[in-house]
């Protein structure tokens, strides 16, 4: 069974666009990766799929439960992290918690004290107290104590700091590898790159590329860096120039052997070309011409 399937989702806010089109789906079990900028419509698309906003068009289901049908079986599914999460302020942590699991009238106690001992969070103090990091401790508790079938993060490791961010994707992976789906929207790349097995890279609502992030990884585009002087206004599959030290630094998604006639006619002391990380994948799919067919 797909966790996920959407269907030419579409939402408009007035004349303004949120998403458009978006086709996707996500199997039961996988780590799914959702790549895209502030602004791209990762928000809104995990907020319609939950049916927190409504939809402007198409259709989408959640372990084959249609999201304008049954919102409430979805939600009892569901773990829903949001990117800012807000809660009563004079409500000590274990106050919201708990109310958090009472909402779905579930004891989730045994796994709440094992999610805030390993994120090292004291649930005596008030929301109010507590900082941003510590308040985003209390939202992944109350988004995983329930041991959903499908989490849904958005942004989820903002303010929390590289110690609390490992512990956290070690708890996914634990649950994951228990057989739960999780679907991670994001920005930051090395978060997709390091814990998920498939990717969708979106782009001003749309989505542009769906693989495996391994697949992603093996465009045509190279990392070349040259010492020495060129004009490269001649390759129009240049990138990402980037001045160094030593050189110059671009991203190259055409023919190599186009590009070495073109470097043949300068100065060219050294030349290097690598494979380009994930970061790298991104912008080439996300720069004119970059996007995938």
């Amino acid at each position: 069974m797909n966790a996920v399937e959407i269907n030419g989702l579409t939402k408009f806010y007035g004349k303004s666009r949120g998403i458009v089109d978006l086709s996707l789906t996500v199997a039961e079990g996988e780590f799914f990766g959702f790549i895209g900028p502030n602004g791209a419509g990762k928000s809104t698309t995990v907020r319609t799929l939950l049916g927190l906003i409504k939809s402007s068009g198409g259709s989408a289901k959640i372990f084959g439960t249609d999201i304008a049908e049954d919102k409430s079986k979805i939600l009892a599914q569901t773990g829903y992290l949001p990117s800012e999460a807000v809660f009563y302020s004079g409500m000590r942590a274990g106050e919201v918690i708990k109310l958090s699991a009472d909402l779905r009238k579930t004891n989730c106690s045994r796994e709440a004290a094992e999610l805030c001992e390993r994120l090292e969070l004291d649930t005596s103090k008030k929301i109010g107290d507590l900082s941003f990091g510590n308040r985003k401790k209390v939202a992944i508790v109350c988004a995983l104590q329930h041991n959903p079938r499908l989490c849904i993060l958005d942004e989820p490791t903002g303010r929390l700091d590289p110690l609390m961010q490992r512990e956290f994707f070690e708890i996914l992976k634990e649950r994951n590898a228990r057989g739960a789906t999780v679907f991670l929207s994001s920005h930051i790349l090395s978060e997709i790159q390091k814990n998920c097995n498939r990717a969708a890279i979106i782009r001003e609502g749309k989505i542009i590329a769906c693989d495996s992030v391994e697949a992603l990884s093996k465009t045509n585009a190279k990392r070349v860096h040259i010492q020495g002087t060129a004009d490269l206004s001649e390759l129009s599959e240049v990138r990402d120039i980037q001045k160094t030290e030593n050189g110059t630094s671009f991203l190259y998604g055409g023919d190599i052997n186009n590009l070495l006639r073109v470097l043949s006619k300068h100065d060219i002391e050294d030349l290097s070309v690598s494979e380009p990380d994930l970061e790298e994948i991104f912008m080439h799919y996300y720069s004119e011409g970059g996007e995938a067919k």
